[in-house]
């Protein structure tokens, strides 16, 4: 599934099965599909009951969100808590530590590994090489934060999700009841 593209949960159902693999946007597409639809077809209802069948039985595998991680992340983290923590308790200000982090960390190398060897590699050559960049970048950030206005009190924040198969779960379980067989033999609504 491409950037930008908007598909409907029977062709990312349809991808899945043929990839065999149910990647983090595709997940994310149907999560975003079924928050906004007022209601799910059978047709859709049906695939969403066909990806939890093979994601139980392993004929689709759910890519996981982060096979790596970026080191910088958690540097980037750990110097912002100790600063705004120095801030809240000498002000009344209160800071955005996410945007605070993602503002520094726009603006610093990712360092990503893939192994607990690679991460403490990456963790050492960044205390000797960046250290001080990242303080720096940090500290801007910070500035930038609290001398910034509110430009949209409405937005909301990243929320982490469940596994993939916990959320199709949810979604067959909340939407399930619409679809049960009637007396007669068909769907009622």
């Amino acid at each position: 599934m491409k950037s930008g593209d908007t598909m409907s949960i029977e062709k990312i159902v349809e991808q899945a099965l043929q990839d065999g693999y149910l990647t983090p946007a595709m997940e994310a597409e149907v999560g975003r599909i079924c928050d906004t639809a007022s209601e799910l077809s059978i047709e859709e209802y049906m695939a969403l009951d066909r990806l939890m069948g093979a994601l139980l039985t392993g004929e689709v595998v759910a890519v996981p969100r982060k096979q790596f991680i970026n080191v910088m992340e958690e540097l980037v983290l750990t110097e912002a808590i100790s600063r705004v923590a120095e801030i809240e308790a000498s002000t009344d200000a209160t800071l955005d530590l996410g945007d605070i982090a993602a503002y520094a960390l726009n603006r610093l190398p990712p360092l990503y590994a893939t192994t607990e060897e690679g991460a403490l590699y990456q963790r050492d050559k960044a205390r000797e090489e960046l250290a001080a960049l990242i303080a720096d970048q940090v500290k801007d950030a910070i500035s930038r934060n609290m001398n910034q206005p509110e430009f949209y009190p409405e937005r909301q924040t990243l929320k982490k999700g469940d596994d993939v198969l916990g959320q199709v779960s949810s979604l067959l379980k909340d939407y399930a009841h619409k679809f049960e067989p009637s007396e007669q033999g068909g769907v009622s609504s």
